[in-house]
């Protein structure tokens, strides 16, 4: 799809789009509802404000729509429309080491009990290592204080998406 399609596709079509970039369904109806966009930029621009906006409730209905990192299973059954995606983005799992896989998935779960949603990371670019060193350092964390950083690594995300929702 290109970005001139996507400005007049119905309503719902292009809030299954949208859902694909971030799980909030307030979300991506709100966005649904600002087109058309001028501009990529803009449309960016929309949808950082309009994440910004958004209730807790809201943010956590996207966390949900996430694999943990490294939980290949989950990504192939689950999470099966953003698959291609989030395999890209945890690229840098493919190829660690059996011991960092392991402390991954037994931070996942620490992070999963203390937090009550799966632990967030724009995982472009990064190592299997680079995250489970964040995921260890977050864990910590106030609830509060992580809340705010599991939204801002969602709307980087969300971003990344949307731009790859027109290539």
């Amino acid at each position: 799809m290109n970005f001139t399609d996507f400005q007049i596709l119905p309503i719902e079509d292009a809030e299954e789009a949208l859902l694909r970039c971030c799980g909030s369904q307030n979300w991506a109806n709100k966005m649904a509802q600002s087109r058309p966009f001028g501009s990529m930029d803009a449309m960016q621009k929309e949808a950082t404000r309009i994440w910004e906006d958004l209730k807790v409730p809201d943010w956590l209905e996207a966390f949900e729509n996430h694999p943990r990192i490294g939980d290949r299973q989950a990504l192939a059954a689950r999470f099966a429309s953003t698959r291609n995606w989030s395999a890209n983005e945890q690229a840098g799992v493919e190829m660690a080491e059996e011991v960092i896989l392991d402390r991954l998935a037994s931070g996942n779960d620490q992070y999963s009990q203390r937090f009550g949603y799966v632990f967030l990371v724009c995982a472009t670019g990064k190592s299997a290592l680079e995250m489970l060193n964040l995921l260890e350092a977050r864990i910590n964390n106030s609830p509060e204080e992580e809340l705010q950083i599991a939204q801002q690594e969602q709307q980087k995300i969300m971003l990344l998406r949307l731009n790859k929702m027109f290539e």
